[in-house]
């Protein structure tokens, strides 16, 4: 059986984070979204894969090649323009034989529900009960078995979520050449499954059991913390005297850990870092290759892309921050509201009562600057001395 992983898509709701990569490959415990989601298929016992790619595909191909390093098979097929699910699946006629399985690859889920799904013979969407509705699709069941599905409707009848997992029958490119454009504008895959249910096909149900969607920037801090959990520790870098180190942290190779940081797993720093000296590294954080963490840096709770510098004086708590950015001597990040409320950003709650700043790529800030809590900063912004930069600021500003 193959699988087929939806990466097409930018994910708009993930800018300013994927205005130079897909979203897929922004990553998580220091690898990319994809990649976690490529192991866990792969431990279910699936051996050949199908990438669907569009948006910057380059990255996909060139971090995953052919699928060796993972002892699995990875071919490729190209969704130019982005029409929809449907029309990705539509791609691969010719390209499966038999069952096959359709993952989005923004998710993450475990590959014991993975071998469950894989284990049924006819169509087959994965489900699972969430708490909060907005902004997902809904499945309505009746005796065990799908008679409805709702693309994100308000007041649904359900909290069984669409959980983007599917096994397809080969009756399904049939039912997407009949397949209209949603609403939306594109051919959903919900509404192909829709045409064989009235042609009266059952579909059936796969409940799982561990599942994180991964819609909104602040969804990555959520996802690190849980995919840290139970991390065994691993240092391969060097570490100077007087370096304190609890719990489970992983330390790559070329690294430098300098005296008298203290750092609480778990952690994972990246290849060719330079830690410290003085800095205090607090749990739930990963710091990709090439980042500089100097004297008296905080960080708590965050994501550090790759190449990123936070060089004196600096502290970043509940924040994801972009690649390749510089922080002035004394930056600070605001992650916690006066009032003690959820942290807002454009409108939408975050669910977060703790939020910093989400920073897209090439960021330099001067010294003593200062961001308030749930601040979106676009790619190669220059924020000044002193400066206080607050809500929504567009790529390419200049703020003084």
């Amino acid at each position: 059986m193959k699988a087929v992983v939806l990466a097409a898509g930018e994910g708009n709701r993930m800018r300013p984070l994927t205005y130079t990569r897909p979203k897929v490959m922004l990553p998580i415990a220091n690898k990319p979204i994809l990649e976690h989601l490529l192991t866990e298929v792969s431990a279910a016992g699936i051996e050949e894969f199908i990438f669907v790619v569009g948006y910057c595909d380059e990255q996909v191909r060139q971090y995953f090649g052919d699928g060796s390093k993972w002892g699995v098979s990875i071919g490729y097929c190209n969704q130019r323009k982005q029409m929809g699910s449907a029309d990705a699946v539509r791609s691969l006629e010719g390209l499966v034989e038999g069952n096959f399985l359709v993952l989005n690859g923004d998710i993450i889920v475990k590959q014991e529900d993975i071998r469950r799904l894989a284990a049924h013979h006819r169509n087959t969407v994965s489900i699972i009960e969430v708490a909060d509705t907005r902004g997902l699709g809904i499945v309505q069941m009746e005796e065990g078995k799908v008679i409805e599905i709702y693309e994100k409707v308000e007041n649904p009848p359900s909290r069984m979520a669409n959980a983007g997992l599917y096994l397809f029958t080969p009756d399904i490119f049939a039912a997407i050449q009949k397949t209209p454009k949603s609403p939306r504008g594109e051919y959903e895959i919900t509404d192909s499954l829709r045409l064989l249910m009235q042609a009266g096909q059952e579909i059936q149900s796969n409940q799982i059991r561990q599942w994180l969607d991964l819609s909104y920037p602040w969804d990555l801090l959520e996802a690190n913390e849980r995919l840290m959990t139970g991390m065994e520790p691993q240092v391969m870098g060097e570490l100077e005297d007087y370096v304190v180190i609890k719990g489970s942290v992983s330390i790559g190779k070329n690294s430098l850990v300098r005296s008298g940081s203290y750092i609480e797993g778990p952690v994972i720093i990246g290849e060719d870092c330079e830690i410290g000296p003085g800095c205090h590294i607090r749990p739930c954080t990963t710091i990709g290759d090439g980042c500089k963490i100097g004297f008296a840096v905080g960080i708590k709770n965050s994501i550090i892309m790759r190449g990123s510098k936070l060089p004196h004086h600096n502290y970043v708590g509940d924040s994801v921050i972009g690649a390749d950015c510089n922080f002035g001597a004394g930056t600070k990040v605001a992650n916690l509201r006066l009032d003690k409320k959820n942290v807002t950003v454009g409108g939408i709650d975050t669910g977060r009562r703790k939020l910093g700043v989400i920073i897209g790529d090439g960021v330099e800030t001067g010294i003593n600057s200062s961001i308030n809590v749930g601040c979106v900063i676009g790619n190669n912004v220059h924020i000044g001395p002193g400066a206080l930069v607050s809500g929504n600021v567009a790529p390419e500003a200049k703020i003084f």
